[in-house]
């Protein structure tokens, strides 16, 4: 049975609080605006589909919708409560047709193989409990022209890069750090999984 991996999630609340955790979540806004740019810039065709993996609140799908209207756009989460919330934020902004948020685990995807041009993960894959599990399935439904983007803090994505090398070897992995702002510190990469065969 899947659950929350972090050490503080019983005790600050948040995970279990939808609400609480997106007025936290809204403190990461320039990197999700950067993570949007970066969608939007990525050259996908109208219809292409993209997943969020640890969509939390549901904020950067609901982004992207609105950046790019002619993408299908999903969101998955382990916690059932988020997804209600990204719901009614999905209805609220009138996109529940281009946007859905499904509760599911990262290492254990219930899509077909090769379903989304292009999969993104912010801020979620130090929560996750079986990071090479997850590498594995996101691999698994990203078609073979498709890429693998995950946003996290530079330290953090030593487990998932290790885990794409050994789960992936015919797939391009490259970091590269994600400056947010000016004043960005560079605490954030982006890990690039990108199938070659």
């Amino acid at each position: 049975m899947p659950s929350l991996h972090h050490a503080r999630a019983h005790k600050a609340g948040a995970f279990r609080h939808p609400a609480a955790y997106d007025r936290l979540a809204r403190r990461a806004r320039r990197l999700h605006a950067r993570v949007v740019a970066d969608v939007a810039a990525a050259g996908l065709a109208d219809g292409a589909r993209v997943l969020d993996a640890g969509t939390g609140p549901g904020r950067v799908p609901l982004a992207i919708a609105a950046a790019r209207p002619g993408l299908r756009v999903e969101g998955i989460d382990l916690s059932g409560e988020m997804i209600e919330h990204a719901r009614r934020l999905a209805v609220d902004a009138g996109v529940r047709d281009r946007v859905g948020f499904t509760v599911s685990d990262v290492a254990d995807l219930s899509y077909p193989d090769g379903t989304f041009d292009l999969i993104v993960s912010t801020l979620s894959q130090h929560h996750w409990a079986d990071v090479g599990g997850g590498i594995r399935e996101l691999r698994r439904v990203v078609k073979p022209t498709g890429q693998i983007w995950i946003y996290d803090i530079r330290f953090a994505l030593r487990r998932a890069e290790a885990a794409a090398r050994a789960v992936s070897p015919r797939c391009d992995v490259g970091k590269e750090v994600v400056r947010t702002g000016p004043l960005s510190l560079g605490l954030i990469a982006r890990l690039t999984i990108r199938p070659t065969g």
